[in-house]
């Protein structure tokens, strides 16, 4: 009896295991929107620019947290494979540099480090 209560116990976690899998259902997530590489790099791309704008035309540090915001929640749509990701992080500490600027109404430094961000998630395509 020892022997055999562990025993069918691992089969039917074993069982249970292979007749249900998460990945499969993991799909069918009909609530989240996902994009293509190159569609989350335009969207990450063209709201840092958005920002950029907003800055250039005398927009308040509180209108440009939100559009750096937005930037860095895009941003986190990109994924491809290793090597852009690793690109996309580097290019995100930019955005959180910015974003920490805009914050402190350092405008100025925010949209310097908002041009460095544009001009590294400009080049990501490359690696795809």
């Amino acid at each position: 009896m020892k022997l055999l209560k562990p025993l069918l116990l691992s089969a039917f976690l074993g069982a249970s295991m292979g007749a249900f899998s998460t990945a499969a259902l993991a799909e069918t997530d009909e609530g989240r929107i996902t994009f293509t590489p190159q569609v989350a790099i335009a969207n990450t791309v063209a709201k840092i620019m958005e920002a950029r704008h907003a800055i250039d035309n005398g927009a308040d540090s509180d209108a440009a947290v939100a559009l750096i915001t937005e930037a860095i929640d895009l941003n986190k749509e990109i994924n491809a494979n290793d090597i852009v990701d690793s690109k996309r992080q580097r290019a995100a500490t930019h955005l959180k540099k910015a974003k920490s600027a805009a914050k402190k109404s350092e405008l100025q430094v925010a949209e310097e480090q908002l041009k460095e961000a544009e001009q590294k998630f400009k080049e990501l395509p490359s690696f795809i």
